[in-house]
């Protein structure tokens, strides 16, 4: 996480520092990154950058963060727009992923964060969704489920359907990364999957 004197920057040299970072972080990975490209795009010393930031992976994943927050408030409000109704929220979420995947000044971005995924980097992805179950941000992702049209006990298995549906939604993005595929491919195989998880996989024998 960014050191107490990034947050006492203005917030336009706030920005133009993250900006710097996501360009590179855009350009290559972060095992191939640069500090001094990052420096060289934001107009700042080498010095300074490291009284904002310990270094590329602090920032890198403090970018992430960034963006973890953000879909963590996206999936609220889909949640509440499609009343607790947590497959419906599954799909009209991931797909406005998809599109914001999309969009030029985040499709390579998150293409190389993607493609090299590592526990560390899913970590920081869904760290403000279900790091800990305990966490006060995925009990609010709790009370706003509606149970009625699920086949659990208790708020356990609700913790696990959902983990289950974000590793579905994961390595659905791994693989429309790879593959370059288009969105419309992207959610066929998604919905497709999601079914699977909604129906179940064992049927009783007659």
């Amino acid at each position: 996480m960014p050191k107490p004197t990034f947050f006492n920057l203005s917030t336009e040299k706030q920005r133009s520092l993250i900006d710097a970072a996501k360009k590179e972080f855009s350009r290559v990975p972060l095992y191939e990154a640069s500090i001094s490209n990052i420096i060289k795009d934001a107009g700042i010393p080498r010095g300074s950058f490291y009284q904002y930031f310990d270094g590329l992976e602090d920032i890198f994943y403090f970018l992430l963060h960034e963006h973890s927050q953000r879909n963590f408030e996206r999936l609220i409000s889909t949640m509440k727009m499609n009343n607790g109704d947590i497959f419906a929220t599954i799909v009209d979420w991931f797909k406005g992923i998809l599109i914001m995947f999309e969009e030029p000044e985040n499709r390579q971005y998150f293409k190389n964060a993607f493609l090299n995924m590592n526990y560390k980097v899913e970590k920081a992805f869904t760290q403000n969704m279900y790091e800990e179950k305990r966490k006060s941000r995925f009990f609010e992702i709790i009370t706003n489920i509606n149970p009625g049209n699920l086949n659990v006990t208790n708020e356990e298995e609700i913790y696990h359907i959902f983990k289950m549906m974000m590793a579905v939604s994961f390595q659905n993005l791994i693989h429309a990364f790879a593959k370059e595929l288009q969105i419309n491919d992207v959610m066929k195989t998604f919905l497709l999957e999601i079914e699977l998880l909604k129906k179940g996989f064992y049927k009783e024998p007659k």
